[in-house]
C-alpha cells in the first residue's frame, strides 16, 4: 500500500503541522514502509503458536524492603527558604 503526498498533507493539517516538500516526501515514504511491514506481519500464519502473556515466566518480582538511613531532616531544612513543622513551606500554586 502506498501513502501519497495528499494524505500526508491532510494528516499534517489535522495535526496542525507545517511540513516542507522534502518532509512530505520523506514521511510518505516512511509511512508506506511502515504499512507494508505491518501487512507483512499480518500475513504470518500464527495458528500453531500459543498465546504469550509475558516475555518470561517471572511473576511479581520485587526487591526486598530495606530500611536505609536517609539524610538528616534538620540539615535538609537548612536549605529551605521557608519551613513549617519540619516540612518545606512553598507558595500556594492552586486556588
Amino acid at each position: 500500500m502506498s501513502v501519497n503526498k495528499k494524505e500526508i498533507v491532510h494528516l499534517a493539517k489535522l495535526s496542525n503541522l507545517y511540513l516542507s516538500e522534502e518532509e512530505i516526501e520523506k514521511y510518505a515514504k516512511d509511512l508506506t514502509e511502515i504499512i507494508d511491514f505491518a501487512s507483512m506481519i499480518n500475513s504470518v500464519n500464527t495458528d500453531e503458536i500459543n498465546e504469550t502473556i509475558a516475555a518470561n515466566e517471572n511473576f511479581n518480582v520485587f526487591r526486598k524492603d530495606q530500611v536505609i538511613p536517609s539524610m538528616d531532616r534538620n540539615l535538609l531544612l537548612q536549605n529551605a527558604p521557608s519551613q513549617d513543622d519540619g516540612m518545606f513551606r512553598i507558595p500556594k500554586v492552586l486556588n
